[in-house]
C-alpha cells in the first residue's frame, strides 16, 4: 500500500458491485449449507444422546475432538480425495458445526423441567408427541443459540477456504487478492463485509428465536414490570 493510497478506493468499489455481491452470496451459501446439513446431523445425534445417556459422553468427546483439528490441515487433507470441489469445502465445515450444535441442542433438552415431562407423560403423550409438542418448543432458545454460534463460526471459517484454492470464492478471496497485489481496498472490503455478514446473520437469528418463543419475551417483560413495581420511587 502506497502512502498516498486511501484506505478505500470508492471508485473501485462502485465499479465492482456485481463481483462484491456475487462473492458475498458465495460466502453466505457455503456457510449456510454447512450449518443446515450440520444441524440435521447434530439434531439426530442429540436426540439419540438424550434418549441414551450412555453415548452422551463419547459423542460429545468425539465432536469436541473434531473441533480441535486445524481447519487448514483438514481442508488440505481432503484435496487429494475430493479435489477442489464443494465437498472439500463442506465436509470440514459440517464437522466443525457438530461440537457447537450438539452441545447446545443437548443442553436445550436438558433444560426442560422434569415436572413438565411428567405432566406430558400423564396426559398420554407418546414419545414423538412429547418431543414435538413439549420438549422441542422449550428447547428452542438454546438450540437457536447453537445455530447462531455455528453460523458466525462458519462465516469466519469460510475465509480460510481461499488459502486452499481460489475457485471456492467467497469474501476471503478479496483479502487474498488484496494482499498479493498490495491493494488495501480489497482487503478492507473482504474483512468489513465478512464481519457485517456475521452480525446481520446473528441479528436475523435473534429475531427468528423471538418469533419462535413469544412466551419468553412476554415472561421477560412481565418480570421487568414486577421488578419496576417492587422498586420504591426515589424522593
Amino acid at each position: 500500500m502506497r502512502a498516498d493510497e486511501p484506505l478505500l478506493d470508492w471508485t473501485w468499489v462502485g465499479s465492482h458491485l456485481d463481483d462484491i455481491a456475487f462473492r458475498t452470496a458465495q460466502h453466505l451459501a457455503l456457510a449456510g449449507i454447512a450449518v443446515a446439513i450440520g444441524f440435521a446431523i447434530a439434531f439426530a445425534l442429540s436426540i439419540w444422546a438424550v434418549r441414551n445417556p450412555r453415548i452422551r459422553g463419547p459423542l460429545t468427546a468425539f465432536a469436541g475432538g473434531l473441533y480441535t483439528i486445524p481447519s487448514l490441515a483438514l481442508f488440505a487433507a481432503l484435496v487429494p480425495f475430493t479435489g477442489f470441489s464443494i465437498l472439500t469445502a463442506e465436509i470440514p465445515l459440517v464437522l466443525y458445526t457438530q461440537q457447537i450444535l450438539i452441545r447446545n441442542i443437548v443442553a436445550g433438552f436438558d433444560a426442560v423441567p422434569i415436572d413438565v415431562l411428567e405432566a406430558a407423560d400423564g396426559m398420554g403423550y407418546s414419545r414423538r408427541e412429547r418431543l414435538s409438542r413439549v420438549e422441542l418448543p422449550l428447547a428452542v432458545p438454546l438450540i437457536v443459540t447453537g445455530i447462531r454460534l455455528a453460523a458466525v463460526t462458519m462465516i469466519g471459517l469460510v475465509m480460510v477456504l481461499t488459502l486452499i484454492g481460489d475457485n471456492f470464492g467467497g469474501l476471503g478471496l478479496f483479502i487474498k487478492e488484496g494482499i498479493q497485489t498490495f491493494f488495501a481496498t480489497k482487503v478492507y472490503v473482504g474483512a468489513i463485509l465478512s464481519v457485517t455478514l456475521a452480525v446481520l446473520v446473528d441479528l436475523i437469528l435473534v429475531r427468528v428465536e423471538r418469533r419462535l418463543t413469544p412466551w419468553a419475551a412476554a415472561r421477560a417483560q412481565g418480570g421487568a414490570a414486577v421488578t419496576s413495581a417492587a422498586t420504591p420511587a426515589r424522593a
